[in-house]
């Protein structure tokens, strides 16, 4: 495995399998990297085939960080991601710095961005202002960096795949988007580098939300002309509130496709959620 941390030098090693009719799976992370993202990095490998690349990128990517945020605590730990990567069989893992990838010498500082503005105004978008238009330029950037065929996402971040699917869809730009499962642990807490945060009880508490996704599904069971959105968030923040270190952020019940809110919940609606546990945010979503 190559460990790359120019971009120069990975375009170079891009453009080569480019010239090869090489196909490259792509599997960007901020590292900290668990089993959730392995098995990405599986899915990126049946993708190209045999014969094809797969690239993984590691970067902590400080424009989608607000002010406040975890952007400095953010765990990173290269040399174990490193080996982890090396016993799936990665091909090239990316590893840049800041300076490599918004490069700035004070006079001269970076100063373009991409926007979606669309599906990035709701649920993340309302309570992280500018955290979507971090992820959509520096996904840019690494698509440009590592020419990927496919990239595949995971969908714990189910609205940033919906995002990035725009964003690809809307630009042009010649990447298919894979989203990949949620990859759980035993007792459903969906698996996430922030996890490490949770010490003493908070990991316990902190499968309340993935508790909270299977509460809605039973509702919905006996309910077949629906319920009532409104009538599932006061529910839920109640059921959510009963854990002494959880704190609701946000609950959404949406069209998929459209992101659309919607007033009444259906079999079909997608759901998500963010819950504070003590200090840590964590995210999650399902359909129900």
């Amino acid at each position: 495995m190559r460990i790359v941390k120019s971009v120069r030098g990975m375009q170079r090693l891009a453009l080569r399998w480019k010239r090869a009719s090489v196909r490259v799976g792509f599997v960007p992370t901020m590292g900290y990297l668990h089993a959730g993202h392995m098995s990405l990095v599986r899915r990126a490998r049946r993708l190209v085939g045999p014969r094809g690349k797969v690239v993984v990128s590691i970067y902590v990517n400080p424009t989608q960080f607000g002010p406040g945020e975890d952007f400095s605590a953010y765990p990173r730990d290269l040399t174990k991601d490193a080996q982890a990567c090396r016993r799936e069989g990665v091909d090239a893992l990316f590893a840049p710095t800041d300076a490599e990838m918004y490069p700035g010498d004070g006079r001269n500082q970076f100063s373009t961005y991409v926007t979606e503005q669309s599906l990035s105004r709701v649920m993340e978008g309302a309570a992280r202002p500018t955290h979507f238009r971090g992820v959509t330029t520096v996904v840019v950037k690494l698509f440009n960096v590592a020419l990927p065929d496919f990239a595949v996402f995971g969908a714990k971040d189910f609205q940033q795949s919906a995002v990035v699917r725009r964003m690809v869809r809307d630009l042009d730009i010649p990447v298919r988007i894979v989203v990949a499962p949620t990859y759980r642990e035993p007792d459903g807490l969906a698996m996430s580098s922030r996890n490490k945060y949770l010490e003493g009880n908070l990991r316990a508490q902190a499968v309340v939300l993935w508790r909270a996704i299977q509460r809605v599904r039973v509702a919905l069971r006996t309910r077949s002309r629906g319920v009532s959105a409104q009538q599932l968030k006061t529910d839920l923040k109640g059921f959510i509130d009963r854990e002494p270190a959880a704190r609701l952020d946000y609950v959404e019940f949406f069209d998929p496709e459209t992101l659309r809110p919607m007033l009444k919940v259906t079999a079909g609606t997608h759901m998500a959620l963010a819950v504070f546990i003590g200090q840590t945010r964590l995210i999650d979503n399902g359909r129900l």
